[in-house]
């Protein structure tokens, strides 16, 4: 290492050589590390929206016609995505926006006592489609998130879904994973390589797929109410 190297280095991480941080520099560097964080976050949301609006159309459209078939949506995730999963169901279960009806979503995440259970005595791989076997039917939907789209478990029950006639939904980031192979019905990658800039814009896309699940549910009930008129 030169002698260069090694200044910078202690420029960088001055505590690791028993000097401290100028205070001025220190909030200089993290009003830049902001800065950088929020334009890439920025760049990542339109860059994906610039590219997806109608695949997140017909996700919608998706969703759409399984509640006005009777289904229910069903929603998985890991970590910060299991947090997601269940973001996605309350947002569903209770809708903030007024005259918009609930509508069923159940978050398959929840259930501790499922997923010790299943996890302890079969597998952490099995958590989700032992809770699509045993709840899912034909017409229902299944969302799905996962920042690598590697997921086993999610991929796991995904195909059983399939199997089942689930509407199957998957939210990915990165190249999309093993998510974007196995033939999901929609699948919306976020190609980003921070796990944190595809959670934000995981939300985002939830939300906008609540409102427009919502606005084609609430026109298909204007049109029926018109013909019966």
């Amino acid at each position: 290492m030169t002698t260069s190297d090694q200044e910078t280095l202690k420029s960088l991480y001055p505590f690791l050589h028993g000097r401290k941080q100028e205070p001025a520099s220190m909030n200089a560097a993290l009003i830049a590390a902001v800065e950088e964080k929020v334009s890439y976050h920025r760049d990542v949301i339109a860059g994906f929206f610039a590219k997806n609006s109608q695949a997140i159309i017909d996700a919608a459209g998706a969703i759409a016609r399984m509640y006005q078939g009777g289904g229910r949506l069903f929603s998985m995730g890991n970590g910060g995505s299991s947090c997601d999963a269940a973001h996605v169901a309350v947002e569903f279960q209770h809708p903030v926006t007024a005259g918009r009806p609930a509508l069923t979503a159940i978050d398959l995440s929840a259930d501790r006592t499922m997923l010790t259970a299943v996890g302890n005595d079969v597998g952490f791989d099995h958590i989700f489609v032992r809770q699509v076997i045993a709840q899912g039917r034909s017409g229902d939907a299944l969302i799905g998130l996962s920042t690598s789209g590697n997921s086993k478990n999610l991929v796991n029950a995904f195909i059983k879904a399939k199997e089942m006639g689930l509407t199957t939904i998957g939210l990915a980031g990165m190249s999309g994973g093993a998510m974007a192979t196995i033939g999901l019905d929609h699948c919306l990658i976020v190609e980003a390589d921070s796990i944190h800039r595809i959670q934000e814009c995981h939300v985002t896309i939830y939300h906008i797929l609540w409102d427009l699940v919502h606005s084609l549910l609430a026109d298909d009930r204007g049109a029926r109410m018109k013909e019966g008129g």
